[in-house]
């Protein structure tokens, strides 16, 4: 009779070929040849007593029993970690791996004092391991549900269920244009012409996002703050960016904010945790010392 509870070895190698897509791409992480992984995959598949994965020439994917396993597996694995941070935490000593998440472009944010915040807690658990990510919004809460990521740090729209958020600041935006742009030298820009323009829109935006921020299509879509900057740089397109991230572009003549009056909004920024783990001592320790450095909304 198949076992219900396989070695949890197997189950680390299957969570690695998957993060990996394949055999062949996960025997560095593993330090398996691929004979190796397809042999334990085999084991694992017999204990469970179902088939996980199709590989061969079409390619590696999961089936559809083996997508549910691997949702549990990553469940499992992260509850696990959580334990062996605990119980290394009674010892009075703080090891293992801390995974990080954070939207792009904050690094020339002031309000957001994430490095100093990193060296400093690195400073104070030299043992713990740091992983760092940076994604989009729907990624970042994707991460932090799957216990891919520990906490996260972003604007987030929509929310998820199972996920704790905590409001941190606001981030100002504006709409800019690029010198290389028709507008950039006008003056008293009437609102609809400025709504006439192709304007950059975000990938994680839904319609009606885009409509609030005075927009009924998109002429461009992009998945990030830098490709965002890139395509208004190039004067063919206008699109709302961040004001810190935006300001040395201002100050060098490259950019200039379109009607401030009308066109602008504030992002608000929230640290979140999947429930259950927030009293984790990796955890709970980085979100003190994040605390610590902001005013909290």
């Amino acid at each position: 009779m198949p076992s219900a509870l396989p070695d949890l070895k197997l189950l680390r190698i299957f969570a690695c070929v998957v993060r990996h897509q394949g055999f062949a791409s996960a025997q560095q992480e593993l330090n398996l040849s691929t004979s190796a992984i397809s042999t334990y995959m085999s084991q694992l598949e017999a204990a469970l007593g179902i088939v996980l994965c199709h590989r061969g020439r079409g390619g590696f994917s999961l089936t559809s029993k083996g997508e549910l396993f691997h949702q549990e597996t990553l469940r499992l694995l992260g509850e696990l970690e959580g334990f062996e941070r605990y119980a290394a935490a009674l010892k009075g000593e703080l090891r293992g791996t801390l995974n990080l998440g954070v939207l792009d472009s904050t690094v020339s944010d002031r309000a957001l004092p994430f490095a100093e915040v990193i060296g400093a807690y690195s400073a104070e658990h030299p043992a713990v391991h740091l992983h760092l990510a940076v994604m989009s919004p729907y990624e970042l809460q994707l991460g932090v549900l799957d216990n891919r990521l520990d906490l996260a740090i972003g604007s987030f729209s929509t929310r998820m269920n199972g996920l704790l958020y905590q409001p941190l600041y606001r981030e100002q935006h504006w709409l800019y244009c690029s010198n290389r742009h028709t507008l950039y030298a006008e003056r008293r820009i009437p609102e609809p012409v400025i709504t006439q323009q192709r304007m950059v829109g975000r990938g994680y935006w839904s319609q009606a996002e885009l409509a609030r921020h005075g927009f009924k299509h998109s002429a461009a879509t992009v998945e990030s703050m830098e490709a965002q900057l890139i395509l208004v740089l190039s004067g063919a397109y206008i699109g709302y960016l961040p004001e810190h991230y935006a300001q040395s572009w201002v100050d060098s003549g490259h950019l200039r904010v379109l009607l401030p009056a009308t066109f602008g909004y504030q992002a608000p920024f929230s640290m979140i945790l999947r429930r259950g783990r927030s009293r984790e001592p990796l955890i709970q320790t980085f979100r003190d010392l994040l605390k610590a450095q902001l005013n909290p909304l």
